[in-house]
């Protein structure tokens, strides 16, 4: 019976991704639409969602054990659910969990796309915003005039109102 909760473990694990998806999603379109106040909200239903998600792996080590300990393997490995398929002598059981570890992997390699899109969007604003506020700040005196290429004196002078790389 502890391989049927390693397996509702693993698709409770896949719920709460799925749920990590949809905010990721929502969180992309705030920041395409540049909606602060809706991405701050969504970044906080998704700490509590890594919580949630946090607890249920936890949930899912102690029905691994638990699994373990029914087979007669006293160990505390942490083995990949490809290693327990190989201690799962039910064919119906090991396609169970086959199925649930193929949901959730198909989960995580679509959040992580969406985690990527979402991380270079974030850094494309980010860069923008640095453009605006350099145009904001105008421009150097000193930039606009010709100085000699061997006169040192004139060094490169940042001329907004943030220094980036302070």
């Amino acid at each position: 019976m502890s391989i049927q909760l390693l397996i509702n473990s693993l698709d409770q694990l896949d719920e709460a991704h799925q749920d990590m998806l949809k905010w990721g999603q929502l969180k992309k379109d705030a920041v395409m639409k540049n909606e602060v106040d809706i991405l701050i909200k969504v970044m906080n239903q998704e700490s509590r969602v890594m919580k949630k998600i946090a607890q249920l792996e936890e949930e899912r080590l102690s029905a691994c054990y638990a699994f373990l300990q029914e087979k007669g393997i006293k160990s505390m490995l942490n083995l990949t659910v490809t290693e327990l398929v190989r201690l799962v002598f039910d064919p119906e059981e090991k396609t169970l969990l086959l199925e649930a570890q193929a949901r959730l992997s198909s989960t995580l390699e679509q959040l992580k796309e969406l985690n990527v899109l979402n991380q270079k969007l974030i850094e494309q604003s980010l860069s923008f915003i640095d453009y605006s506020l350099e145009l904001l700040g105008g421009g150097n005196e000193q930039e606009a005039t010709y100085h000699h290429p061997t006169d040192k004196s004139g060094g490169v002078q940042r001329s907004g109102l943030f220094d980036t790389r302070a």
